[in-house]
């Protein structure tokens, strides 16, 4: 029994292209348990099966050894983040040095993050992209979001949005690349451009990530926003350091 599951958990996560470290993060428990939960030495504690089984896209009887595949979809908070100027730095220097830049900006950024347990997901130009989820989600992205725009020596905006995300593989089977997608996951990148324009601090979220985190959280202006192709108004608001 221990081994079947160990090499479904495996699998499925080498399928989806994440690390260990990916799952660690993800589920809020250390890389050696993970480890030894693809090595058949135990099992995950029952209460992290239904979020194992989420990020894995399968069910729970699945990975207990029954045949139905599960949703494809969990809950999540998305991270986002960009460099104001960085356009205009790339135009004044060297492509070597830009690069080296962006590498020491994004090492940064990417460490800040995965203390509080965040998945990275991709880097595009200036832009970073991860995800949080698992217990206490929201908050660990926040606490992550005040980090990053403490450390990173640079004019960071963040966009966070929560809400039910799909990961899964995209491109050529040959070159593709896990990734994250859904509506909460455009809401983040408009949340981010919102900082921009309407924050001190860079930093903006929705109101799906910050409700319910009263008294942990330092919040700024408020606005409903009508982004474009989105349904109905967005609440969202600055996240002060």
């Amino acid at each position: 029994m221990l081994q079947r599951l160990a090499e479904r958990i495996r699998s499925r996560r080498e399928a989806r292209g994440l690390k260990q470290q990916d799952i660690a993060n993800a589920l809020n428990v250390s890389p050696q348990a993970v480890s030894k939960w693809e090595r058949g030495e135990n099992a995950p504690d029952i209460l992290l099966l239904p979020p194992l089984a989420r990020l894995l896209d399968v069910s729970i009887d699945w990975l207990l050894s029954a045949q139905d595949e599960g949703r494809d979809v969990f809950e999540a908070t998305v991270f986002v983040s960009g460099i104001d100027g960085a356009f205009r730095r790339s135009l004044d220097m060297d492509s070597r040095d830009y690069a080296t830049w962006l590498n020491g900006m994004f090492f940064a950024l990417t460490e800040a993050t995965q203390a509080q347990g965040g998945v990275p997901i991709k880097y595009v130009g200036d832009g970073y992209l991860c995800f949080f989820s698992g217990a206490d989600h929201r908050e660990r992205a926040v606490e992550s979001a005040v980090r990053a725009a403490e450390i990173v020596n640079e004019d960071l905006k963040i966009g966070l949005s929560c809400g039910e995300i799909f990961l899964g593989s995209v491109g050529h089977p040959e070159y593709a690349r896990p990734d994250v997608m859904g509506q909460v996951v455009n809401v983040a990148f408009l949340t981010m451009e919102w900082a921009q324009a309407n924050t001190e601090s860079g930093i903006a979220a929705t109101s799906a990530v910050v409700d319910g985190l009263a008294g942990r959280v330092r919040l700024g202006k408020k606005e409903d926003v009508h982004f474009r192709n989105t349904p109905r108004p967005c609440t969202v608001c600055e996240i002060r350091r």
